[in-house]
């Protein structure tokens, strides 16, 4: 090699992932709870890193539960191609392979070149098959949300660790998502029953009023009353109040 040779090659820069305008605001669009589920998130994250990491001809992603006291269950699944996904099913199928050892260890791992791996004698030529020469796994964890991306490469070592940062944003990013929705849901959830709770407690109130102004009962009275009735004709509370509400005449009241 001249010296003229090493000075070019060292004004080369190294390969980087870029984060375009597009890509951020995609990325950005993640976390947005209103627009996510976690299927959707999940294929947005594996449509998002298949066009966005140097060398990733396709992706697939694994949300998991788990409570940290048993093993980790894949939930759902998501791939870029059928192919691909089809990897994903046989891992789950056997209940082994690449991603149950990154849940199991709880740590990334990666192929240089499937043709000469070892590790997955039953996995290993299926990616064959499937034209994929290498790939990385890597994982998202937090108290609520387990997550696994895995990209692949159709040409050896053609997924450069300096390249997989954007892969990590976006892992991070969706599982973010994820947990996001699931406490949007849990907080509508509650929301509706409290919504709920206060309107049958109206309903309630509402019969009660009736029965003291009609029998001259108190409010204590007036409730027993309704429970009485209630018991005696298997009629929910509820159902019984917003009769009365609605002037219908009750069988059984005094």
């Amino acid at each position: 090699m001249t010296e003229s040779t090493r000075d070019n090659v060292a004004d080369v820069p190294e390969p980087r992932s870029v984060i375009t305008d597009e890509l951020a605001i995609e990325i950005a669009r993640l976390g947005l709870v209103r627009e996510s589920s976690d299927v959707s998130t999940l294929r947005r994250v594996t449509e998002l890193a298949a066009r966005s990491v140097n060398g990733c001809a396709g992706a697939t992603s694994v949300r998991w539960r788990w409570d940290r006291s048993d093993p980790p269950e894949p939930v759902i699944s998501a791939g870029s191609h059928p192919a691909l996904a089809e990897l994903v099913d046989l891992q789950i199928s056997r209940g082994e392979g690449p991603i149950f050892d990154v849940v199991t260890t709880h740590a990334p791992l990666s192929c240089e070149d499937t043709l000469a791996e070892t590790r997955w004698p039953h996995y290993t030529p299926a990616m064959l098959r499937r034209g994929v020469r290498c790939f990385t796994t890597t994982l998202h964890e937090t108290d609520e949300v387990l997550m696994t991306l895995t990209l692949y490469g159709v040409l050896p070592r053609s997924l450069d660790p300096r390249q997989l940062a954007v892969a990590a944003l976006l892992i991070a990013q969706g599982g973010a998502a994820v947990s996001n929705t699931r406490q949007y849901d849990d907080a509508h959830r509650t929301a509706v029953q409290l919504q709920a709770a206060v309107e049958t407690r109206a309903v309630v109130d509402q019969a009660k009023g009736i029965l003291m102004h009609a029998l001259g009962y108190d409010a204590d009275r007036a409730f027993a009353e309704l429970r009485r009735i209630s018991q005696t004709r298997h009629v929910k509370l509820t159902a019984l109040a917003q009769r009365i509400v609605d002037g219908d005449r009750i069988q059984g009241s005094k």
